[in-house]
């Protein structure tokens, strides 16, 4: 039997589809020069590889945590972020784009005018100046439509990011519907307050280089949300051994290649600012790999491959919010401290009632929020200039980051509601224990992973459920 909520997917696609072939498109003839307003040949190149360098890293994150969590649930996880560049490329297109980066909608600076740029109309190879204040949205070196590409790519991640709270026990439809349900309502509104030209928190002086806010405290915190929401997992699956401890060094090491993009990309010029990114990010990151083992060892555990492959992505968030904006010498201390939080972050949520199957909100939420609290400390306009308007800086960090976690977590928690009212966003406890590889998608990770005696239990549960229709 089809259920209705494919029926709708599907008839969205038909949509879609139809409305493409009458799309208007931009013009991509590009205007070359040095004049502002002209197109930088040296930026454009550098911004496609850096677009490049972003999508990687959603591949990244899926062998990432598909490695960590148990033989079982192996595709059904690398699934849940790879599965967000199909539906997010096409919300992006359709309306996305312009809720984020189109005209601030009564000068509030809080979301876009979603018929600025309706399915990229008018986005192509020219620069765009605001309506209300004049100010270029994407760079005054680069096409619009590559500040777009570059952009998607960061919207992607995002909610991928969030499934690592809940592996092992969602149902796969419900966690499309909530990954539309936040895009919409918490990605959008903080993507538009905290990068376009005239947003809440960046008119506040916040600065956010390449997503402390809009990428990790957001993702983090709707995970906490999403841990909370469907609660633990069976305890057979909590105590699981990691499927494939390879598959998370190769996911770590992709993630590390792809946020040279992430981070280098998003001074959006190829120039000085980028290989200062460039600088900080890899700093960063080699230091709280180092600093995670060690700590690790100081507490009586052996060096370990996951540790290692944990820490060096905490220190990649940790430089995020603040990369391009301090020395290498601050990065070092960030990236220092930020690790120490998250390790002790991480170990002393393992002994909660809260199951963030693979340490979300301790890794990406922390870091995100730490990272964006010492970037209101450390930037040269912040607290460490000593001076009344570094202070009100520093405030208005802190401000900022509260907002967040506030609303991320209040709107998420009211998103897994609404979604669960319609489709049950937890999967039955037999689906659970067999996993969901099979349950979800008919598919399993290897042979060899698969025993005679879970065999035997897909065949009794598809017995089970024929017999039910």
């Amino acid at each position: 039997m089809i259920k209705k909520r494919w029926i709708i997917l599907m008839a969205a696609m038909v949509i879609f589809a139809i409305w493409g072939a009458f799309a208007h498109e931009g013009s991509f003839d590009c205007e070359f020069g040095t004049e502002e307003g002209q197109i930088n040949p040296a930026d454009v190149a550098w911004l496609i590889t850096a677009t490049i360098f972003v999508l990687m890293m959603t591949p990244g994150l899926s062998f990432f945590y598909g490695g960590m969590v148990g033989a079982r649930n192996v595709i059904s996880t690398m699934l849940q972020s790879f599965i967000a560049m199909g539906i997010i490329s096409i919300l992006w297109v359709v309306i996305g784009f312009s809720l984020c980066f189109g005209d601030d909608v009564g000068g509030l600076g809080i979301i876009g005018n979603p018929f600025t740029f309706p399915m990229l109309d008018n986005v192509g190879g020219a620069t765009y100046i605001t309506e209300n204040t004049g100010k270029f949205v994407g760079g005054a070196t680069i096409p619009l439509a590559l500040f777009a590409l570059f952009q998607m790519k960061f919207a992607i991640i995002t909610p991928s990011l969030i499934t690592g709270s809940f592996a092992e026990r969602v149902r796969f439809s419900g966690y499309m519907w909530f990954m539309i349900f936040f895009f919409f309502f918490i990605y959008c509104p903080l993507a538009h307050m905290t990068w376009h030209p005239d947003g809440l928190f960046l008119n506040w002086g916040v600065v956010d280089f390449a997503g402390g806010i809009v990428v990790h405290a957001s993702s983090g915190v709707a995970a906490l949300a999403g841990a909370m929401f469907l609660g633990k997992r069976k305890t057979d699956n909590r105590n699981a051994e990691p499927a494939n401890i390879p598959f998370v060094l190769l996911g770590a090491a992709m993630l590390w290649l792809g946020w040279f993009g992430f981070n280098a990309g998003s001074g959006l010029h190829s120039d000085g600012l980028a290989v200062k990114a460039f600088l900080n990010t890899n700093t960063s990151s080699a230091v709280a790999m180092m600093t995670w083992i060690f700590f690790d060892c100081l507490r009586g555990r052996k060096p370990s491959a996951m540790g290692a492959a944990v820490g060096c992505v905490v220190g990649l968030v940790a430089i995020t919010p603040s990369a391009g904006y301090v020395t290498v010498g601050q990065s070092i201390t960030i990236s220092f401290i930020i690790t120490l939080i998250c390790n002790i972050a991480v170990n002393w949520g393992k002994n909660r009632s809260i199951d963030d199957a693979l340490d979300v909100f301790p890794t990406h939420g922390t870091g995100g929020i730490f990272g964006t609290v010492l970037t209101g400390i450390f930037i040269q306009e912040g607290l460490i200039a000593g001076t009344q308007e570094g202070f009100i800086i520093f405030l208005y960090h802190l401000l900022a980051i509260v907002i967040v976690i506030v609303y991320s977590f209040v709107v998420s928690y009211i998103g897994y509601w609404l979604v669960d009212h319609f489709i049950p966003m937890r999967v039955s406890a037999k689906s659970e224990k067999i996993g969901l590889d099979i349950s979800q998608h008919d598919e399993h990770y290897g042979l060899a992973h698969v025993a005679e005696r879970e065999i035997a239990e897909y065949a009794e549960y598809e017995h089970e459920k024929h017999s039910k229709n």
